[in-house]
């Protein structure tokens, strides 16, 4: 969708006289059923001004078309500025601006990310090349016209309100500043020329049009890069159930344009392969050319499938194919061919940072796809907000009017196999009564150590084993210190013997595959859904025994977890309902922190008593 469109000449005048800003925000409101506040409206007049001052050259040929504000297909982001002309061989040719009103910027040791300040705070943002880039990759990727028309495609940057721009040309972007280039402040004339060697010609804004009404859907070199990633990966080979899983997915989403919309539900525990069918799903469906996604709430698992299927850590086109729960909000009803939801227990009402957009996440991704697979595991739910259920995902699949179908997968191929772990683990967090109270397969490798200097101790030694395959993990229950004093621990236990600090810091979502991220202790929200060989789970005081019973302590997570946040206030109101739901989530957690390996757990309780049962329920299952 275009917001604003007109030729250069005619935009020219429409900023001279300051007509630009408010036609974009009256085709706000008309198309997207929403004002746009004082401060973009005050962004577009002044930006545009820049843009209309590099455009004001008789070589960059009147009759190009420029558009404002085009909406990417299958995306609620849009591009500033798209002008289209034809190229030196006469081939129809688009160059992609992104404006950036930023006067200072800083780099960071993440991929394409630096921090600048938006709305009066320093926050983390993609670095513009990569952003100007990425949306020339879904372009080119997604845009039916661009993929056969072969439209030349070419982005850019500029960011005129930056005079140091050391950061922002920093050596680590090398890549991304490769793909697009950035113009800084006095560099119109520079922009000025990368515009006049891509745009010879005119072409009456058509390739503006064809673009704007071609049909959406992968193109076929994205389908055929994206199939060639997953050929020769071992580790999403579909074993027994899975496959089951698989083609019935598949079925449903060839039957649904013909037959209506389909919901498949999938349960299953930790280590089930959710996620491995999941990509392999993404795959096969991109690869029959439908318009399909890997959805999840947390980024953690995004990012690392996409790093296993890409095999890098960088930046590619196919990060287009993973998005988060909340990008849904204002689709309209079937824009997708397949959504394939992954960790769906943890799907929210509201989306948005402050949690105040949209209605209801899982109603909006039935809405939004003429087919959705959801996998589920209510048992991982971990926040207040998390309403992932199967009987929610029911309830708006019926309201939708779909066909409903639900099916398990019940092998456990994480924790060496065993299921008895996972139901001995249950008994013994108190999360279920089950008949594998006294023991389990003893091919797991479980242990409970005296120390939290023991058990870092022990994963570190693992993990050198293992080619980076353990972590250390734990409860929210310390707060984040080091996010705003880089120098400050988190965690100090055992009179200072133990001092680590909290992830996220540089690896981000990655931090489970990072190269030094052992040296941090990870949280449920970087790990969930994601698997290691070892974990580590350092428990802290929000779980304890009391009276020879496990009982869970809210008070004792973190003010800064934002998990349960809200349970002081629930508990006034309802304690009993307050007790259930906090009880409930801390025990997920563990049960969730507990699962995450492969081929062993081990933990340190901080409270003695819960370290003796812990142990003492070992000793038992070893009888």
């Amino acid at each position: 969708m275009i917001i604003y469109h007109e030729l250069k000449g005619r935009f020219l005048d429409d900023v001279l006289n300051d007509r630009v800003a408010e036609r974009i925000h009256e085709e706000f409101q008309r198309s997207l059923r929403r004002r746009a506040s004082p401060s973009e409206v005050d962004s577009w007049r002044n930006s545009l001004l820049y843009m209309r001052a590099v455009l004001e050259d008789v070589s960059i040929p009147a009759d190009c078309g420029v558009a404002i504000e085009y909406q990417l297909p299958q995306s609620s982001k849009r591009i500033d500025v798209l002008i289209s002309g034809l190229g030196p061989q006469g081939r129809e040719a688009l160059v992609i601006v992104e404006l950036k009103q930023w006067s200072q910027v800083e780099s960071t040791r993440k991929d394409a990310i630096v921090r600048t300040v938006l709305g009066g705070s320093l926050r983390e943002v993609s670095h513009p090349s990569y952003q100007a880039w990425s949306y020339a990759s879904l372009l080119a990727n997604f845009n039916e016209y661009v993929d056969v028309a072969r439209v030349d495609l070419s982005p850019c940057a500029y960011l005129h309100n930056l005079k140091d721009g050391r950061s922002v040309l920093d050596a680590r972007y090398r890549e991304h500043l490769g793909r697009a280039p950035v113009f800084l402040s006095g560099q119109a004339l520079q922009l000025r020329g990368f515009l006049r060697e891509r745009l010879v010609h005119g072409d009456l804004s058509s390739t503006l049009l064809q673009v704007e009404k071609s049909p959406t859907r992968p193109s076929k070199a994205l389908a055929d890069s994206v199939s060639a990633m997953l050929a020769g990966k071992p580790e999403f080979v579909l074993i027994d159930e899975q496959k089951l899983v698989y083609e019935t997915a598949l079925e449903l989403a060839t039957i649904a344009p013909e037959r209506g919309k389909q919901v498949l539900i999938v349960h299953g525990g930790p280590g089930t392969g959710k996620s491995v069918v999941a990509i392999n799903l993404l795959v096969e469906l991109t690869r029959r050319r439908q318009k399909t996604h890997y959805v999840s709430k947390n980024a953690a698992p995004r990012e690392v499938y996409l790093h296993k299927l890409t095999g890098s850590m960088r930046k590619t086109s196919a990060q287009a194919l993973f998005m988060g729960s909340g990008s849904f909000i204002d689709k309209r009803a079937d824009t997708f061919d397949t959504l394939i939801v992954d960790e769906a227990h943890r799907l929210n009402a509201k989306s948005g940072l402050f949690r105040n957009l949209g209605e209801n996440q899982i109603a909006e991704i039935v809405q939004a796809a003429r087919c959705g697979v959801f996998f589920l595991d209510e048992s991982q739910r971990v926040t207040l907000q998390d309403i992932g259920s199967a009987d929610e995902i029911r309830h708006h699949a019926r309201a939708a009017g779909a066909e409903i179908l639900e099916l398990e997968l019940p092998s456990q191929f994480r924790c060496s196999g065993s299921d008895g772990y996972i139901a001995w683990l249950d008994d013994v967090l108190g999360v279920r009564a089950t008949a594998n109270a006294s023991g389990f397969e003893h091919a797991f490798d479980f242990r409970v150590f005296d120390s939290a200097c023991e058990l870092r101790d022990a994963i570190l030694e693992r993990n050198a084993s293992t080619a980076n395959r353990a972590r250390l993990v734990a409860g929210y229950c310390w707060d984040w210190r080091s996010k705003k004093e880089r120098e400050a621990f988190d965690i100090t236990l055992e009179q200072g013997r133990f001092q680590m600090r909290w992830n996220l810091a540089d690896e981000g979502s990655l931090w489970l595959i990072g190269a030094n991220s052992v040296n941090e202790v990870g949280c449920i929200h970087t790990c969930q859904g994601l698997e290691l060989d070892y974990v580590g789970v350092l428990v802290g005081s929000d779980l304890v025994l009391r009276d020879g019973a496990v009982h869970t302590a809210p008070e004792g997570r973190s003010r800064m977890d934002k998990s349960i946040q809200g349970w002081k206030k629930l508990a006034k109101e309802n304690p009993q309902a307050a007790q259930r739901r906090t009880d409930a989530i801390i025990r997920n957690t563990y049960r969730t922190l507990m699962t995450r390996g492969m081929k062993g757990c081990y933990v340190h309780c901080v409270d003695p008593q819960l370290n003796a049962y812990f142990k003492s329920r070992l000793l038992s299952a070893s009888l």
